[in-house]
């Protein structure tokens, strides 16, 4: 009797064993087969639990399995980088063209000048661009400040009198935006904020017997809403197209920008680029009305990542 019951114990422990191979656990595609050494040892011992050893042997294979396609350990999760800010710093120099119209109705100005002519009265400027992202969440921020400038003898009365004008442009445009598209190959993000315009001109005439030194400034912001795309055209090189509009009355009437640049990485750290960049505004107050485009010019930039 205890010979037929070991035999009988061991054929139901095989059966198990059996059904256990046959029957991966809930949960997982695919569970590796346990190796012969551990049937061996449930069915030389009757008082085992064969298919608890051999369904805790598959989860610990398949767990291994998965860990192998994701390239990852338990000990180190995935998605652990995009829980980290990164920053980018875009130092870049833009030197547009200009044409437009400025002052009042029957007194209005008209302006046509070079990016080469800018260059020329060229007397200071910061320009740059710095991001910080987290997950999905960007957050940008442009600045423009130049100063131009001109000084030249202008005969006026008997004598010769001088002229010193001066002009200053200060753009600032915080942004907040979702990266909707977070791909290898293609980034969309969604943005908004406002730009902040601040324009000043002055001329002062040496010396000023006639009075006719003058300056005169204008403050105003515009709410913005935007877009970019980046794409990857190789491992190297890389297309952006970036954009945005606003005003609609608030502070200007019209107010938009758009560009496409063309990045070559360096390394993972340093991107160099170059493109084209198109800004347009309408501001009036009052009579007084400032129509100005800035298309094309020098756009040249170089993005740094810091972290």
């Amino acid at each position: 009797m205890a010979l037929k019951h070991v035999n009988s114990t061991v054929l139901f422990t095989l059966l198990l064993a059996l059904f256990s191979l046959a029957a991966p656990p809930p949960g997982h595609t695919q569970a590796t087969a346990p190796t012969p050494e551990t049937v061996l040892l449930a069915t030389n011992n009757p008082d085992s639990d064969a298919a608890s050893v051999t369904e805790a042997t598959g989860e610990a294979t398949t767990a291994d399995a998965a860990a192998q396609a994701t390239g990852t350990t338990a000990s180190q999760p995935t998605g652990q980088e995009d829980d980290q800010w990164h920053i980018a710093v875009t130092p870049f120099l833009w030197i547009p063209g200009v044409y437009g119209t400025v002052g009042y109705p029957d007194r209005d100005l008209r302006l046509h000048a070079s990016a080469g002519d800018l260059i020329s009265h060229f007397r200071f400027g910061l320009m740059g661009t710095v991001e910080a992202r987290r997950k999905w969440l960007v957050l940008p921020l442009d600045m423009i400040w130049a100063r131009l400038g001109d000084n030249k003898p202008v005969p006026l009365e008997s004598g010769v009198t001088t002229g010193n004008f001066k002009a200053q442009l200060f753009i600032l445009t915080p942004k907040i935006g979702l990266r909707l598209v977070n791909q290898e190959k293609i980034k969309v993000d969604f943005l908004t904020g406002f730009r902040y315009w601040h324009v000043a001109e002055s001329l002062a005439f040496n010396p000023s017997s006639l009075g006719l030194s003058f300056s005169n400034s204008l403050n105003w912001v515009d709410p913005m809403v935007g877009g970019r795309i980046q794409t990857a055209l190789s491992p190297k090189i890389v297309l952006n197209l970036l954009g945005d509009v606003g005003g609609w009355g608030t502070g200007s009437q019209t107010d938009y920008d758009v560009a496409g640049l063309l990045g070559y990485k360096v390394n993972p750290k340093w991107t160099l680029l170059g493109g084209y960049a198109y800004l347009r505004v309408v501001y009036r107050s009052g009579p007084f009305l400032m129509n100005f485009h800035l298309p094309g010019g020098i756009y040249i930039a170089a993005t740094i990542n810091l972290k």
